[in-house]
């Protein structure tokens, strides 16, 4: 015997609105940190998934001085060539800004495999020598954040931001946990949960927020 099923009768361009209306509802009367609340809606938008409003953790003031490292210039490097397309470089071309992922490039994957390496760590050490202001956003490997850490604590790099948001089990957890130990700004989400999606999804969050304000 067939469910009856009732579908919402919503117009093609109003979707999205919707979504952000039912989110807002599930919310209720859950307190988030002020000036975060697009973020956390954003990354449930693109996840489906409420934990973010628990699990994204936020350094002091990180999202005006995102905003303002934005303005001034900043570009994005990422782990991954999915986070890669999925921020909107027309909106960070604006400011001056670039998107930046070497894991493709062939000099990057020679020196891995000579140094028994991850291609991430090697990316973060070749972003590293851009004399650029930096956003770096992770959403796949816990070794990127890692390397990161040890620069970051070296004094070799000093990030705009880090987005911290790897999905997975080896290190992912761990990896959060160093980055929130540094100085660095930072926007992660603690646990295992989160990918390139929502690293992409948080950089927009974050274009989108300037934009709206202008």
């Amino acid at each position: 015997m067939r469910q009856e099923i009732e579908l919402e009768n919503v117009k093609p361009m109003d979707i999205e609105k919707r979504s952000f209306e039912i989110i807002t509802e599930e919310l209720g009367g859950k307190l988030l940190v002020p000036g975060t609340e697009l973020i956390v809606k954003r990354c449930i938008h693109t996840s489906a998934d409420f934990d973010y409003a628990d699990n994204l953790c936020f350094s002091e003031d990180v999202v005006e001085k995102a905003k303002m490292a934005i303005l001034e210039g900043a570009s994005i490097v990422t782990d991954t060539q999915m986070a890669k397309a999925g921020i909107n470089k027309k909106a960070l071309s604006r400011y001056g800004g670039e998107v930046y992922c070497y894991m493709s490039d062939p000099d990057v994957a020679e020196e891995a495999k000579r140094r028994g390496v991850t291609r991430a760590v090697v990316c973060m050490e070749k972003a590293a020598r851009l004399k650029k202001k930096l956003i770096f956003a992770i959403g796949n490997a816990p070794t990127a954040l890692i390397r990161l850490y040890e620069m970051i604590e070296n004094g070799e790099i000093a990030p705009e931001l880090v987005i911290g948001v790897p999905v997975g089990f080896v290190n992912v957890v761990q990896s959060k946990e160093l980055i929130m130990q540094t100085q660095a700004p930072y926007i992660v989400a603690r646990g295992r949960k989160g990918g390139s999606n929502i690293a992409a999804c948080i950089c927009n969050a974050l274009l989108y927020m300037i934009n709206n304000e202008r």
